[in-house]
């Protein structure tokens, strides 16, 4: 009897433990997304600076909504979605930060960009700050990215700058992936502004206190 009986319990061990696996193992992966910077394809000119200033990016401030791995959307109800199993490969206020710097870096012809945190021995002269002030995804229509960036001269310690920008684009695929392309456009279309602008500021300095 009492045989019988541990049996039956290694048997129900049993069971339990590879129906545990099994769901487990039929549970799907997570999905990592990366942005990417501008295309060649994008970029219709370039924007100079005077050579030997040096551009920092960041740092960039998001949303406690959107400061979590999971890539979230609205419905026409503006009710939120975390996505179970589609994600940011890296915390999306860094992504953010870092494909600005990348975008810069093809637009602009200058001496050197640097990325928040720099080293504080760089003469940094034109800082580019960044607030995500909404990133509104409808997963079925289309991204809304408003932000409101400034730009200071950390020589003269003012503020040289400041444009609050709203940008539409279509998710298309009507996928996660279609979410990172118009995440990547919205950012492409923002950082040529803050480059036209970087090179007005420059030129408007030269034109003003013109090298002997």
């Amino acid at each position: 009897m009492k045989n019988r009986i541990l049996r039956f319990l290694v048997f129900s061990v049993f069971i339990f433990v590879f129906s545990g696996c099994a769901s487990i193992s039929r549970s799907p992966s997570p999905r990592f997304y990366k942005l990417g910077s501008i295309t060649q394809e994008q970029i219709s000119e370039k924007f100079k600076i005077a050579g030997d200033e040096i551009i920092g990016v960041g740092p960039v401030k998001i949303p406690d909504y959107l400061n979590r791995p999971q890539i979230v959307t609205v419905n026409n109800n503006q009710l939120m979605t975390f996505a179970e199993f589609d994600r940011w490969g890296e915390p999306l206020d860094f992504a953010i930060g870092r494909i600005l710097n990348e975008n810069l870096m093809l637009l602009m012809e200058c001496k050197d960009i640097e990325i928040f945190p720099w080293n504080m021995l760089i003469p940094v002269r034109f800082q580019v700050v960044l607030d995500v002030v909404e990133l509104d995804v409808n997963m079925n229509k289309e991204l809304v990215l408003t932000t409101q960036w400034s730009i200071l001269d950390l020589k003269n310690k003012n503020l040289a700058f400041s444009k609050r920008s709203q940008l539409r684009e279509d998710v298309k695929p009507h996928h996660y992936s279609g979410v990172v392309a118009a995440l990547n456009t919205a950012l492409s279309k923002i950082s040529i502004e803050i480059g036209q602008e970087l090179s007005r500021l420059s030129d408007h300095e030269k034109k003003q206190f013109p090298k002997s």
